[in-house]
């Protein structure tokens, strides 16, 4: 491995690792998801993966495509400041939307009694909530459901830092081989980081008390996710 190419490997694992840490975005939504949902760990691992592979596959791609016909990194960047306002839309509406059915779910849960009175005199309450087992169905599909969300949001979401990193290796002598090896270091760092933030944080969590809000966690999470994507998108966090 030439020096220069022994740079470049360096610069996308750096920059892998920083570009992670300092977004929100590529781990919150996980986490919060997680405890919300009582995700297993194995089940947590394999969404933010997937997620992940998603997020740099887009970016490579893109760039993949730039250097075959040509195009410029301005260009290219442009391109990827678009998609990211899709990304940053997606996960707004995403968190609003589920933040306010954390909401009614919060409250359909909330036990409430109606009294009973027998023919013999004896009176008692009934507590319940309204969400049974009739609710169960509809549970299964928002389960069902989330995990493509945040794919879909991950797709769009760009790597803005990578296409400059393998645009360079394409425009000099580097050839294709340097551009895979920097853009899967670049893309091996960033979903390891974003496993081991999302992985430790869900542990940490769950040591936690949590029983006093237990029945608001879905609409925590909702604002969590959509308070993440305001940051990101109106002050450029």
């Amino acid at each position: 491995m030439t020096s220069e190419l022994a740079f470049l490997a360096g610069t996308a694992a750096t920059l892998g690792f920083i570009h992670t840490l300092i977004g929100p975005d590529h781990y919150l939504p996980f986490i919060v998801l997680a405890r919300a949902r009582k995700w297993s760990s194995l089940k947590t691992a394999v969404i933010t993966i997937l997620c992940g592979l998603g997020h740099i596959l887009s970016s490579v791609l893109l760039g993949m495509a730039g250097i075959a016909i040509g195009a410029a990194v301005f260009q290219l960047e442009a391109i990827e400041a678009y998609r990211g306002d899709i990304a940053g839309w997606l996960l707004l509406i995403f968190g609003f939307t589920y933040f306010v059915w954390g909401l009614w779910r919060a409250f359909r849960s909330k036990d409430h009694g109606h009294p009973h009175e027998h023919t013999e005199g004896e009176a008692h309450v009934h507590l319940h909530s309204h969400l049974g087992e009739h609710a169960h169905v509809h549970a299964d599909g928002a389960r069902s459901m989330t995990p493509w969300v945040l794919f879909l949001v991950f797709v769009f979401g760009p790597c803005e830092s990578l296409i400059p990193l393998i645009m360079y290796p394409a425009a000099t002598s580097g050839g294709w081989v340097s551009v895979v090896m920097v853009a899967g270091i670049f893309g091996l760092v960033t979903v390891g980081t974003m496993l081991a933030v999302v992985l430790a944080s869900v542990y940490g969590l769950s040591k936690l008390p949590f029983q006093g809000v237990e029945r608001y966690s879905h609409a925590l999470a909702g604002l969590a996710i959509l308070l993440c994507a305001g940051a990101i998108m109106f002050l450029g966090l």
